[in-house]
């Protein structure tokens, strides 16, 4: 009897002594994940050219990574609640009541600031908790608990401070949201750029050699399973481009007061999160519940504890987002975080989270809150009314889903 290949052996092609053929190495360029690289290369090009240069300064680029190092921050955790199929919208007010924390602990109480940090990030995981019960394991949709948690966690603000603003915050604090890493090592001579702090540019170098070691594995892997890999000029491309966009930054940034202290947590944070994501169970067990509830169940994954430790996870985010901001202002004031949440859940669809859930990378968001945070300050240095900015923020937001709602047409239609 003759038995028909299969699908899975005819996407296998035999040599001539019957062992698998290294699949055809094609272009693998994926426009709605290199859409939104390309979209903040076009923002940064238009905002630099409209303001002359101005964007790209040392000094501007540098109040860019501090002023918008808490939204950043709020991405991280957001984008992996979207992916899972949820939403969060009470991470501002949550960002409100962490900062109200502890500033009530250091100020008030006078705690160490390192024991008032750790019973903050434990205040903000409570919080996650009281959330992520309601809406894992009592079932209300997590739009209406987050609802609830937006009004209530900013009663408790006030609460906290009885509707005035409590400061200032000790000096560790406020350099760790606004101060920068020392010069550890002599300036590097550039010319006309001036001189730039030698430790800085050597840290940039180790994480471009880590980014591009990381990128080459995955490669050399999909090469070993006999798996489609980009030809290797549009490999190098895509490895060099990001490398001169971090040197760049780098060398701007120790051209002023060398690196953010800020910059190096959220180097951390998306180096830890990009790891769980890609390579841990738990991350993988994201993806399935958002990308299919039902068959997620039935393969086993515990979706009510995943969905749970997730708003847990948002809880401490929103902590540390509470406490950059709170150091950053010197204050923790009762309207702290207004409108935060508007801009992760921004952030988190336009770098590329589905509305549907299941799809997203931590790497995305960061990228999205980035172009907010470019079109924000580029409109500052313009004089752009709130209006304008308000207008161009959802253009870009309407436009994000809307590519994402056309390519999944587009990839269902098999055009």
């Amino acid at each position: 009897m003759t038995v028909a290949p299969t699908n899975a052996d005819m996407s296998i092609s035999k040599g001539p002594a019957g062992a698998p053929d290294k699949a055809p190495r094609k272009v693998n360029f994926d426009l709605k994940q290199s859409g939104i690289y390309i979209a903040l290369a076009l923002t940064i090009v238009i905002f630099t050219a409209l303001t002359g240069g101005d964007l790209l300064a040392p000094q501007n680029l540098s109040n860019i990574i501090v002023q918008y190092s808490y939204i950043l921050v709020l991405a991280i955790g957001m984008v992996l609640i979207i992916i899972a199929g949820h939403i969060d919208l009470s991470v501002g007010s949550v960002v409100a009541a962490s900062g109200a924390f502890a500033a009530v602990m250091m100020v008030d109480w006078h705690v160490a600031w390192p024991i008032a940090v750790v019973a903050t990030l434990v205040f903000g995981a409570l919080v996650g908790a009281w959330q992520g019960y309601w809406v894992a394991y009592f079932g209300i949709p997590a739009f209406i608990v987050t609802l609830a948690g937006m009004l209530l966690f900013r009663a408790v603000t006030y609460r906290i401070l009885g509707n005035q603003g409590i400061g200032p915050f000790p000096d560790d604090i406020r350099t760790l949201a606004n101060g920068f890493t020392p010069g550890f090592l002599k300036n590097i001579p550039l010319g006309p750029l001036g001189g730039a702090d030698a430790f800085s540019i050597i840290v940039g170098l180790l994480v471009v050699v880590g980014m591009v070691v990381m990128q080459w594995r995955a490669r050399a892997g999909r090469v070993k399973f006999s798996q489609a890999v980009d030809p290797l000029w549009l490999f190098l491309t895509k490895a060099i481009l990001p490398a001169i966009l971090v040197m760049f930054l780098v060398v701007q940034l120790a051209r002023f007061r060398n690196l953010p202290w800020v910059l190096v947590l959220l180097a951390v944070l998306v180096f830890v999160y990009t790891l769980v994501t890609n390579r841990a169970v738990f991350g993988r067990q994201i993806y399935a519940v958002g990308g299919n509830l039902q068959a997620a169940t039935l393969s086993g994954v515990k979706v009510k504890s995943v969905v749970f430790w997730l708003f847990v996870n948002m809880g401490v985010l929103s902590a540390v987002a509470g406490i950059i901001f709170a150091g950053r202002l010197n204050l923790a004031g009762p309207t702290a975080g207004n409108s935060f949440e508007l801009d992760a859940i921004a952030a988190a669809f336009i770098g590329g989270a589905a509305v549907q859930g299941g799809v997203g990378k931590v790497v995305g968001a960061i990228t999205g809150g980035l172009i907010m945070g470019v079109i924000n300050n580029g409109a500052g240095l313009l004089g752009w009314q709130t209006e304008t900015v308000m207008f161009v923020k959802g253009a870009v937001l309407l436009a994000a889903v809307a590519f994402d709602v056309w390519s999944k047409r587009r990839t269902a239609g098999g055009k």
